[in-house]
């Protein structure tokens, strides 16, 4: 990781091996369809109302932070989302599944995720939730339901090497299954997105090793 000088506007975009690979099709294999936005990187306790100089100068210092390069991983990029609500809005939305942000899988055991978004009521009705497994070595991930008009197959993110090591799908029902080790247990999160509003939650999964029996 590293940081961009903000003298000037700068796009920076990586693509991964997936990604060079379609480029390289040409057509529309290379299509981008939606984005996010997020402020990682702005601590907002510098917003500085006591500034001598006036109103136009809180924000100095903010302004003047350096950017974060682009990172190919959503467990260490975007981690905290712009979203858009209406000016009514008075509270912030948030996703919940059953209340909890740990669980606990045998080898092959199994859990069902329903998460719900709360304070914005029929929030997340139409498009439903993104489902972000990070490491498909040690979950697998399935949709139990689906949101109305999206795909509900699981596709894979590749990193920079071209191995597919996250999962992710869409709907409002998801069910994940531990694939385990003979060595050590194993630690993965799932992290669950709501499709209109970007409010999240993410879930510290363990699942146990195999013991002989």
């Amino acid at each position: 990781m590293g940081y961009l000088d903000n003298s000037s506007v700068t796009i920076d975009a990586i693509l991964t091996i997936k990604g060079r690979e379609l480029l390289a099709q040409g057509g529309n294999k290379f299509n981008i369809t939606q984005f996010a936005l997020g402020d990682d990187e702005i601590d907002y306790a510098l917003w500085n109302t006591d500034h001598p100089l006036g109103t136009a100068y809180y924000g100095t210092i903010i302004e003047n932070m350096p950017v974060l390069e682009a990172v190919p991983d959503e467990t260490q990029a975007l981690r905290s989302k712009l979203v858009t609500l209406k000016k009514t809005t008075t509270k912030i939305p948030v996703v919940s599944v059953a209340g909890t942000t740990t669980i606990e899988l045998q080898n092959n055991g199994t859990s069902t995720l329903t998460p719900q978004t709360l304070n914005i009521a029929g929030a997340n009705s139409q498009m439903g939730y993104t489902c972000i497994v990070s490491d498909n070595t040690i979950l697998g991930l399935n949709v139990t339901k689906g949101a109305p008009n999206m795909s509900t197959q699981v596709s894979d993110t590749y990193n920079m090497n071209g191995d597919a090591q996250s999962i992710s799908a869409v709907g409002f029902e998801f069910r994940i299954q531990g694939i385990g080790s003979v060595d050590e247990d194993k630690k993965a999160t799932v992290t669950i997105i709501g499709n209109e509003t970007g409010g999240s939650v993410t879930v510290q999964i363990t699942v146990k090793k195999i013991t002989a029996k």
